[in-house]
């Protein structure tokens, strides 16, 4: 509060009290500033190829960094091989073989392995950025916080795929094909970890990718290629003997943590109207 002078009626000036603006500091500062960071903001490109290509150089050392554990990866494979026994669903390597049998389909599928996998989640987000850049942040994070999570499983559980199985009877269709392809099989196999099958990022960026498409395109037949990308890779990465169901099974785990990381940070799912720019519309970030 502070005093004023006023003059009444009769002529003889008073003193008032007049309520002065008081700044409150009571975390208010702390709390603007969280939730300016939260809230999602026009990207730059600049620095989102930055952050993309410094984030998979990163993902790809740590992956390939983590020590292969040969034994416990070929342990680990059997255990895996006999629980999908028990559970009914250990079908890989008949799915393996009839494949296989039709050269142009493998071939086919075999490539679709080496280069979907990074061409159709590069579209994805520059679809984002272009067209939907009031979402590109948190469905960025959902992607990011899935990739990191998945690099605990390539530590913690070493998996051989199956066609490095210890009479698996699985065909490594990469190696009798001679096609281009898998960082794992032929003169590539010592530039990446090939006991870094569990969780399988084909099935966790392949179903962002999908059910991004599915939630936010207008176009019908675009919105069903979403959903149909991931089920597609599923038959791919099993065809290849490259991962197990339950290979899959963690990309889809690794998935949800990421959606979830994405939905405590913002506040709302990342996809909902809420998450928008909202104020910061037309800032960059």
């Amino acid at each position: 509060m502070s005093d004023s002078t006023v003059t009444g009626p009769d002529g003889h000036r008073d003193e008032v009290a007049v309520p002065r603006t008081v700044a409150v500091r009571d975390g208010g500062g702390v709390r603007t500033l969280r939730e300016r960071f939260r809230r999602p903001r026009r990207p730059r490109l600049w620095f989102e190829i930055l952050l993309i290509g410094a984030s998979y150089w990163t993902y790809s050392l740590i992956r390939n960094a983590v020590p292969e554990q040969k034994r416990e990866a070929l342990r680990n494979a059997d255990a895996v091989w006999w629980l999908e026994h028990q559970l009914g669903i250990a079908v890989e390597a008949s799915v393996n073989h009839a494949a296989d049998s039709v050269g142009w389909l493998i071939i086919g599928m075999n490539y679709y392995y080496a280069t979907l996998h990074f061409v159709i989640t590069i579209a994805v987000l520059v679809w984002l950025y272009r067209w939907h850049p009031e979402r590109y942040a948190p469905i960025r994070l959902v992607l990011f916080a899935t990739t990191g999570v998945a690099l605990a499983g390539y530590y913690l559980f070493p998996l051989a795929p199956p066609r490095l199985m210890r009479g698996g009877h699985f065909i490594d269709t990469v190696m009798v094909h001679q096609t281009w392809g898998s960082m794992a099989s032929g003169d590539l196999k010592h530039m990446s970890n090939q006991y870094a099958a569990m969780p399988s990022m084909h099935i966790g960026w392949s179903l962002w990718c999908g059910l991004t498409v599915f939630a936010l395109a207008s176009v019908p037949w675009v919105r069903v290629l979403g959903l149909a990308y991931p089920a597609l890779t599923l038959l791919v990465i099993v065809s290849t003997a490259n991962h197990f169901w339950l290979d899959a099974v963690g990309g889809v785990l690794c998935l949800a943590f990421g959606v979830g990381v994405a939905r405590l940070w913002y506040g709302r799912w990342p996809q909902a109207p809420g998450a928008g720019l909202g104020s910061g519309a037309g800032q960059p970030a």
